[in-house]
């Protein structure tokens, strides 16, 4: 399978878009064509465990890997001990016609992690292959950057430069993160909001000169091998939803998907999952105060907001204003014409905003794609009513999810709900939702009291660039 960019270009195989992260142009990796799954094979696939799920989804878009090497490495992403639920991601009903899909069951207890562990372990690979290093740059609004440090932690030939905005994300997000203490971990805090810390990442990364020089990648969602990992798990999801399905009516029986989103990383991965033919009628999106993918999907038109007008809420991983994804997404939209995507991001870049309202009509028709916002009265409610009816204790993010789910719902129709993070994460928002703070584990407490190690950074590139060119492996 050959890879290019959404703004053009060649950009080669499964293993060099995995080192190079964002294109030279700027733009993102996309397959030059889509694999396709038919119901023939997910018929195949149904007894798989999701180590051989994965080898067989991942397999589709990396054909230069041999087939024994991808095995191994999705064993040692999705082995023992290293999700707590032995299914990896299991699914459970938690009424009103919604099932719970469990991605926070790896070590950093957030969905990132079912594709941080795989990617971890293949630029590993990929880099022993080559004899390379790779100096993975970043930014956060909250669980990316735990899961892509506990996947880099330790390993020989990676180091990682994650950016994160100040006072932004929960305490339990920031222990996770600045506790860690390995020398190949630069946790870097930026005076700014989270679309600042991506901007940076952005310019640096577009920088060819010094990005070649100083061996930079990504491991955020701009990185296609996040996006493949996580197609598996929407496949995964069809599967185990259907199980007792009768076996004639299983090629056409559709699910929905509602999505908390911020990057449109999440959601784009299941937007994939459905053109290459996993029957999916609807893919909800579901956003918090900073709505600019919301209003986008209704109106067409995407203009996102300033540094000053992103709120900041208590769903923070969310509080994005400039989806980086979208491009992948309006690619799809324009036909995969590239030169169409790279005029629309340079009618963003000149003009603050991208007008495809002529478009609007295609979103839900030929992409299934609905959307919706919540609110913090509406988490609130939404975690308090579940903990109540079913003695379930969702996330704020994952409750936004579940808000605008029932909004959608469909008889006949399940709605998988994807969950983002576990609640413990966020003790403030669950206090205030529950009327009680929960008691703190002794985990947790050794967590938040352990020492943590950060660098101080205005929101500027020179003292970045200063930064990395000391630290960068090499």
């Amino acid at each position: 399978m050959q890879f290019i960019s959404t703004r053009g270009g060649s950009l080669g195989q499964y293993t060099d878009v995995l080192i190079e992260g964002l294109a030279p142009n700027g733009g993102l990796a996309v397959p030059a064509e889509l694999p396709r799954i038919d119901a023939g094979m997910l018929e195949e696939w149904r007894e798989l465990d999701y180590i051989g799920l994965a080898t067989e989804v991942i397999g589709l878009f990396a054909t230069d890997i041999p087939r024994d090497d991808l095995r191994q490495l999705c064993e040692s992403a999705y082995g023992a001990g290293r999700f707590a639920s032995p299914e990896v991601v299991p699914l459970s009903d938690i009424g009103e016609g919604l099932t719970l899909v469990g991605l926070s069951e790896g070590p950093t207890l957030a969905f990132k992690d079912l594709a941080m562990q795989f990617l971890g372990g293949a630029l590993e690979y990929i880099l022993t292959n080559r004899d390379r290093v790779l100096n993975v740059l970043g930014a956060t609004s909250g669980d990316t950057g735990s899961a892509a440090e506990h996947a880099v932690r330790g390993r020989d030939r990676l180091a990682i430069f994650m950016l994160s905005p100040k006072g932004r994300m929960s305490e339990y997000q920031r222990a996770q993160m600045y506790s860690l203490h390995d020398e190949n971990v630069h946790n870097i805090v930026v005076d700014g909001v989270f679309d600042e810390c991506q901007d940076l990442v952005k310019r640096l990364s577009e920088d060819i000169e010094f990005k070649r020089e100083h061996h930079l990648g990504a491991m955020n969602s701009i990185n296609f091998g996040r996006i493949s990992a996580q197609v598996v798990y929407y496949v995964w999801a069809w599967l185990r939803a259907t199980d007792e399905v009768a076996e004639s009516e299983r090629a056409a029986f559709e699910v929905s998907f509602a999505v908390p989103s911020g990057n449109f990383g999440n959601i784009l991965s299941g937007q994939y999952a459905r053109l290459m033919g996993v029957p999916i009628r609807r893919l909800v999106l579901a956003v918090n105060e900073n709505n600019v993918l919301d209003d986008f999907f209704r109106t067409g038109i995407y203009s996102p907001r300033s540094a000053e007008k992103t709120f900041a809420t208590s769903s923070p991983s969310m509080d994005v204003s400039r989806a980086s994804n979208l491009e992948r997404f309006v690619f799809e939209l324009l036909g995969r014409d590239q030169e169409r995507t790279a005029a629309a991001w340079e009618e963003l870049r000149t003009t603050g905003q991208i007008d495809l309202s002529a478009e609007k009509h295609r979103f839900e028709s030929e992409f299934g794609i609905v959307s919706g916002t919540s609110t913090h009265d509406n988490r609130i409610a939404t975690i308090r009513e579940f903990s109540d009816a079913v003695a379930v204790v969702l996330d704020p993010h994952t409750s936004d999810g579940v808000k605008v789910a029932r909004e959608y719902v469909e008889t006949g129709v399940p709605m998988l709900v994807l969950e983002t993070a576990k609640a413990p994460k966020f003790a403030n928002t669950l206090a205030e939702a529950l009327g009680s703070t929960a008691p703190v584990d002794p985990a947790t407490r050794a967590l938040l009291d352990a020492p943590q190690r950060t660098v101080d950074m205005a929101n500027d590139e020179a003292p970045l660039r200063a930064y990395i060119s000391e630290h960068a492996l090499r």
